[in-house]
């Protein structure tokens, strides 16, 4: 009986342990746990190193080092500028005075 019961506590403790995330994408990831917040990922990373981006992600976040790293990744491929509005065109130069008339001898 003992034993039984070893079994039942030492299988729900490894049950309890099992990482939820395992297996997602991290675009899934950002969709399950962060979009709630965040409408995009863009802009996220703000130019953070992976390291303590991931470090970061895993302390406040994410339920694993290995969810941590591939959210952090997956954040700073998004990263990007925002696209620029469209090229201005060019201004028109500056009009320049008339050139001088030429003076008439008598």
């Amino acid at each position: 009986m003992a034993f039984a019961a070893a079994a039942i506590v030492l299988t729900a403790t490894v049950a309890a342990a099992q990482n939820l995330d395992a297996g997602k994408s991290p675009a899934k990831l950002f969709a399950d746990g962060c979009a709630t917040c965040h409408r995009s990922p863009r802009g996220l990373a703000k130019g953070r190193f992976t390291l303590t981006l991931s470090w970061f992600l895993k302390d406040h976040y994410a339920t694993s080092s290995d969810s941590a790293k591939a959210l952090a990744a997956y954040l700073q491929s998004v990263d990007e500028p925002p696209p620029r509005a469209a090229a201005k065109p060019a201004k028109k130069p500056a009009r320049s005075a008339p050139p001088p008339k030429p003076v008439q001898s008598q």
